[in-house]
């Protein structure tokens, strides 16, 4: 959420309640340590580059404007959202089961500023990945 009169992040949005850039960047890093390492999510690293630098940029950025922080992303991306993003790749349930589980694994392994709104988001973004299945 941001104040429109001056662009700046609400202080009581989830993205400062969970400790802005730095907390998720730790969660992204570690996101994608676990898909890059972790044998149970190899369906799900097989559908990404080789080299994870780009993804491992954007997708704190993207979460920091979807938490109510700074909206670099959508403003670099008009028009776009994840759903539209993702719609070219043939994501199945096990792929987006894959994803949301290591994406909470992620959350829950990271030390947030407020654990309530880390949960919340957990579940609100397993969610989302469960319903980019298509199959």
């Amino acid at each position: 959420m941001r104040d429109a009169e001056n662009s700046q992040v609400l202080a009581d949005s989830p993205f400062e309640r969970v400790g802005g850039h730095p907390t998720l960047q730790a969660i992204c890093e570690r996101f994608y340590d676990l898909m890059d390492q972790d044998p149970a999510y190899a369906d799900l690293r097989a559908m990404h580059a080789p080299d994870l630098s780009m993804m491992r940029a954007l997708l704190p950025q993207f979460l920091a404007g979807w938490a109510g922080g700074p909206r670099d992303w959508f403003e670099a991306n008009p028009g776009k959202c994840m759903m539209s993003m993702h719609a070219p790749f043939p994501i199945g349930r096990q792929t987006a089961d894959q994803w949301a589980d290591a994406m909470t694994r992620a959350i829950a392994e990271t030390d947030l500023a407020d654990r309530e709104i880390a949960n919340a988001m957990a579940d609100v973004l397993g969610r989302m990945a469960r319903g980019m299945a298509r199959e």
